[in-house]
């Protein structure tokens, strides 16, 4: 115990420890609703460093953590070689680097497969159709009955149920243009209007790519 607790508060372990103890005090404000770990994402960019992709006070303090462990270890073993002087204060500052580093590829490497399983983009949504001009491919499309392909942002398409409201102003078959102005959340369908292609604008711009929806 004794021992741990010298390597504790010595250098350079003393400084995650500092450091430690603020994430530890700040995660319990998160807890109990005085803070929001998404406080500091305006403010800092961790993408240089290759940890972005994750809350900046997740990968902060995943480094700090692995960082006081590292420089824990390394200061017992200090301790234990019996080094004194100058030769002990190389040491040292060798722990601290080698904290640092470790610290910084094991976030790194934590991060690089939190990304692969959850890529930073937001989930397919019915609503990013909105707006755009789709191709009937039933026979006709009615209040109650029709379906349309509608081509994403990423060149993928999609068949997505559409109905017309009555009295119609032009009667909407297979291969005929239309548009997808709104969207039926207790129904799930598109409610569609006929559209001249001569007029089509072109895929919306500012959207984010979406996978297909049914």
């Amino acid at each position: 115990m004794r021992e741990f607790l010298d390597a504790t508060l010595s250098f350079p372990a003393v400084l995650f420890a500092a450091a430690l103890v603020v994430v530890i005090a700040f995660w319990l404000l998160v807890l109990v609703g005085a803070a929001d770990h998404h406080s500091f994402d305006t403010d800092l960019d961790t993408d240089f460093a290759g940890v972005g992709g994750v809350p900046v006070t997740v990968s902060v303090s995943l480094m700090i953590a692995v960082g006081w462990f590292s420089a824990l270890t390394g200061s017992v073993l200090v301790h234990r070689s019996g080094a004194t002087g100058p030769l002990r204060a190389v040491l040292a500052c060798a722990v601290l680097a080698g904290a640092l580093l470790l610290a910084w590829g094991a976030v790194r490497l934590l991060v690089h497969h939190f990304r692969r399983v959850f890529p930073d983009q937001p989930p397919p949504s019915r609503q990013d159709f909105l707006g755009r001009v789709c191709t009937i491919r039933t026979g006709s499309v009615s209040t109650d009955f029709g379906q349309a392909e509608v081509t994403a942002d990423d060149g993928t398409t999609a068949t997505v149920q559409v109905r017309q409201l009555e009295p119609v102003d032009a009667e909407l078959t297979s291969g005929c243009a239309g548009l997808l102005y709104a969207y039926d959340e207790a129904g799930e369908f598109f409610w569609v209007s006929a559209y001249d292609k001569a007029l089509d604008p072109g895929p919306p711009h500012g959207r984010t790519a979406s996978g297909p929806a049914v």
